[in-house]
């Protein structure tokens, strides 16, 4: 089983459409040069802020694919391989690693909670078809499933699931898994407004929509924090970048992350519809908050 520890902050990107609303591929490799050239140590790609559940399977692959390329030789390349079926999953997950991706992040099918049984089938045929590490999305609010501490660790036995990206938001669960579990499964952070206390608590990364927009901020703090145990100044980061994840969650998670990547000049067009794009007050608010960080906004 091959495995890998991811380190640092991964940028839970975006997916760029173009006027016409389809896939901007030219647009994602805009999108890795400012985030990796910028501080962050690596992307995610085709998750819940890549607007996933809106590509069909053919553009998930292809963006999966650009960013993996894109990415290769500078930083960590996650490209998301959740689906509705165990096959389509795998189909993904193939692809993904035929593109040079380091790892894919899986979520687990997201109508009919599976029960763990049903679990360790879906992630255990994964397994057996593609030799990739797996991260596990962890996103309980969407699928139903909530993993006890020793269920996550019995599932990184028994899979190719070598981490999990918690957007669980229990941080006592967090750090149960984090203390209790190092040997088995490697607890990532996907939560923003925890992501000061999951590196303190010693998460070695966290998946980061901010990233896509403040690399520089984002890989301050983790040098701060996880790297050089600087707690003070830690604080002092976070005191700017707090705002901003307390936004970002209080809209579409998915609009947001476009609006930011759009003030900061990097624009990757409109989302998918049912989705609807930040309003301009609030992104007049956003660009406000930004700049209070010291991000440069250039558009608006």
């Amino acid at each position: 089983m091959t495995t890998l520890h991811l380190e640092g902050i991964l940028a839970a990107v975006v997916t760029p459409f173009d006027a016409d609303g389809k896939v901007d591929l030219p647009g994602i490799e805009r999108q890795v040069d400012f985030i990796l050239d910028g501080g962050a140590h690596g992307v995610v790609s085709t998750g819940s802020t890549g607007e996933f559940t809106s590509l069909s399977m053919d553009e998930q692959k292809a963006v999966n694919a650009a960013y993996a390329r894109a990415a290769q030789g500078r930083g960590f390349a996650v490209a998301g391989a959740g689906a509705l079926t165990t096959d389509a999953s795998i189909e993904l997950t193939e692809a993904a690693a035929d593109a040079g991706a380091d790892a894919v992040m899986i979520v687990p099918p997201f109508y009919d909670a599976l029960n763990f049984d049903e679990l360790l089938a879906h992630y255990g045929a994964i397994s057996e078809a593609v030799d990739i590490p797996i991260m596990y999305y962890n996103l309980p609010s969407a699928t139903g499933v909530d993993l006890t501490p020793a269920q996550f660790a019995q599932l990184a036995r028994e899979t190719n699931v070598s981490c999990f990206k918690d957007t669980g938001g229990d941080i006592t669960k967090l750090a149960t898994i984090l203390l209790d579990y190092p040997d088995d499964i490697d607890a990532l952070n996907g939560w923003d407004t925890l992501t000061f206390e999951g590196l303190a608590l010693g998460a070695k990364a966290g998946v980061w929509g901010g990233a896509s927009f403040m690399p520089g901020l984002a890989g301050q703090l983790y040098q701060a924090v996880a790297v050089d145990g600087d707690l003070a100044r830690g604080r002092e980061l976070w005191k700017l970048i707090n705002p901003i994840c307390v936004f970002l969650e209080s809209h579409n998670y998915a609009a947001a992350i476009k609006a930011g990547v759009s003030l900061v000049g990097n624009d990757a067009g409109s989302t998918r519809r049912p989705i609807q794009p930040l309003a301009q007050e609030h992104r007049d608010e956003f660009a406000s908050l930004l700049r209070a960080a010291g991000v440069e906004v250039s558009g608006r």
